[in-house]
């Protein structure tokens, strides 16, 4: 399974296709968060400092960046496009079985749902991929005692990071991190994500 943009979550019915603009293909966001990994990991200090310096634009390596620090993701592909083919077979039977659409209704339906098919997989496939990245990235942080992230705002950043502060709620050992942004002495904008390890040892 290849790593690629497809766009915005698919909403489909028997009217046609829509899609979600509140849930953008996390694609977007994969290269940010390898250029946050591949920092942490070649960083000897606590305190970490993401700027213009730092942009990278993975390309084909994508993939390869992405299995350095999510080794079985192979596996959580292949066991995530079966889930996937399980829940559009869900659709197709739930569309044929709904008394309250037409044959007609139900044929638009089964057909939207054909047409999207790949796209809805593909969109699935970098969900999982991301979901992977943000997990190693919380890895990361814990096992080298990262105690700030500043970053220049842009190249999505702050929405990686926004993201990663569930993950690390939910990590072991939890972090009660935060984020603020602030303007720098020549008026470029920043972002700092803080782990508060000071109140976790406190």
């Amino acid at each position: 399974m290849i790593l690629k943009y497809v766009g915005a979550y698919p909403i489909v019915t028997h009217k046609g296709i829509s899609f979600d603009q509140t849930k953008p293909d996390k694609y977007t966001f994969l290269n940010a968060i390898l250029e946050i990994l591949e920092k942490i990991d070649n960083s000897v200090y606590k305190d970490i400092k993401i700027d213009i310096n730092d942009y990278k634009q993975y390309n084909k390596e994508l993939i390869d960046i992405l299995k350095k620090y999510c080794s079985n993701i192979n596996e959580i592909f292949i066991s995530k496009e079966k889930k996937v083919e399980e829940i559009i077979q869900n659709y197709n039977n739930s569309a044929k079985n709904n008394p309250n659409l037409s044959e007609d209704e139900k044929r638009a339906i089964l057909g939207n749902i054909a047409i999207m098919r790949d796209y809805y997989k593909q969109y699935m496939i970098n969900e999982k991929a991301y979901e992977c990245a943000l997990n190693a990235l919380a890895d990361i942080i814990s096992s080298k005692h990262i105690d700030t992230i500043t970053f220049v705002v842009g190249r999505n950043y702050g929405m990686v990071l926004s993201d990663l502060v569930q993950v690390l709620q939910d990590h072991k050992p939890a972090f009660d991190a935060t984020m603020e942004f602030f303007h720098d002495e020549s008026g470029e904008a920043y972002g700092k994500l803080d782990m508060n390890r000071k109140h976790l040892e406190g």
